[in-house]
């Protein structure tokens, strides 16, 4: 491997988990060319790693909007040479971590004649030429990009979540908690199902306050805002949701002195940082070993758990249901008081 191409497209969260390859590979390919190719939205969170030769942003999201408009000849020819200069790097392996045609088919066209593909589906398994399961600890988070590494051959001895944050992005979090270590909330995610309840996070935030004084902050993207609004008004508590850029909030999450959140990838970060984190899950299988002593994942598992996009309940969601503001207090007390012991 001279000239190495990552390929995990989306999201957050996923961008984040498989973040240790990178350290894997330079460890074990110490003079390689090694790219990711991930959509813009999520280049920022590559960019700055000091083991990355480049960070190379798929324009998925343009090519949409030339769909939408039906223009398919600057679609085509927006492709073809998106194609051809990606082709011009001469990768000899890709490694596609996704598995999914969307990002397999972007290995074969690489023109890397290794293409290595992770849980390969969707006819992806068909462009490589070698694949491998999904496979390693159920339970420990982010297993398979372990497992993988591990078949490969690579140095694991330090197989940690790496996300590496500009200064002024650091100096941004700062100047929005005015130096303060913020209690920070990642209630937001992509699927309602996923999600814990706003009259849950209302009764929990006066508690935070009362208990750990503040700041407290709400993190999340520009779509989250009415949701926000209703969860934060008359509360102590800042709502910066869709007010900082992904790197400033990660930031943000980075100094924490606690971060409570659902399966999403700002909660993720948290681990990944080794900041004092409360993970509430429901309808996706959670992590249960999380790599870092001062992550607590809050999950009761029901018969039906868990249903991840196909909920059974009605739109009860009863498994997030019995997660209950009491129990999040008294797991953030427990936390904070053993962080402050050691």
């Amino acid at each position: 491997m001279q000239r190495i191409l990552i390929i995990r497209l989306s999201a957050i969260g996923d961008v984040v988990f498989a973040s240790p390859m990178i350290a894997a590979l330079r460890r074990s390919y110490p003079e390689a060319h090694i790219a990711w190719l991930v959509e813009p939205a999520m280049a920022d969170l590559l960019r700055h790693n000091p083991n990355l030769d480049e960070v190379i942003p798929l324009p998925r999201g343009a090519w949409r909007k030339l769909w939408r408009e039906r223009r398919y000849g600057e679609l085509a020819r927006s492709i073809r040479t998106f194609r051809k200069d990606l082709r011009a790097r001469h990768f000899d392996t890709a490694i596609d971590l996704q598995g999914l045609f969307k990002s397999g088919v972007w290995a074969w066209l690489s023109g890397a004649r290794r293409r290595i593909g992770l849980g390969s589906r969707e006819g992806s398994q068909w462009l490589m030429t070698e694949t491998w399961p999904r496979a390693g600890e159920d339970a420990m988070i982010g297993s398979e990009y372990r497992f993988l590494a591990e078949q490969l051959g690579l140095d694991t001895g330090e197989f940690s979540m790496d996300i590496t944050l500009p200064d002024m992005a650091i100096r941004r979090a700062d100047e929005l908690t005015r130096g303060l270590a913020p209690i920070v909330l990642a209630p937001f995610t992509t699927r309602p199902q996923k999600h814990w309840f706003e009259d849950a996070w209302r009764a929990l935030i006066p508690r935070l306050h009362e208990r750990f004084g503040g700041p407290i902050v709400l993190l999340g993207g520009p779509g989250d805002h009415a949701a926000a609004s209703r969860m934060a008004e008359g509360l102590p508590v800042t709502d910066l949701v869709g007010q900082t850029s992904l790197l400033e909030a990660a930031a943000l999450i980075r100094d924490a002195r606690l971060l409570i959140g659902v399966d999403t990838g700002l909660t993720h970060m948290g681990t990944a940082y080794r900041r004092p984190t409360l993970c509430l899950f429901g309808s996706t299988r959670p992590y249960l070993r999380t790599d870092s002593p001062v992550t607590r994942v809050i999950y009761h598992a029901l018969e039906c758990s868990p249903c991840r996009r196909r909920p059974t309940c009605g739109g009860a969601f009863t498994c997030m249901r019995g997660i209950t503001p009491e129990e999040v207090m008294d797991q953030a007390e427990t936390l904070l008081g053993e962080v402050t012991r050691s």
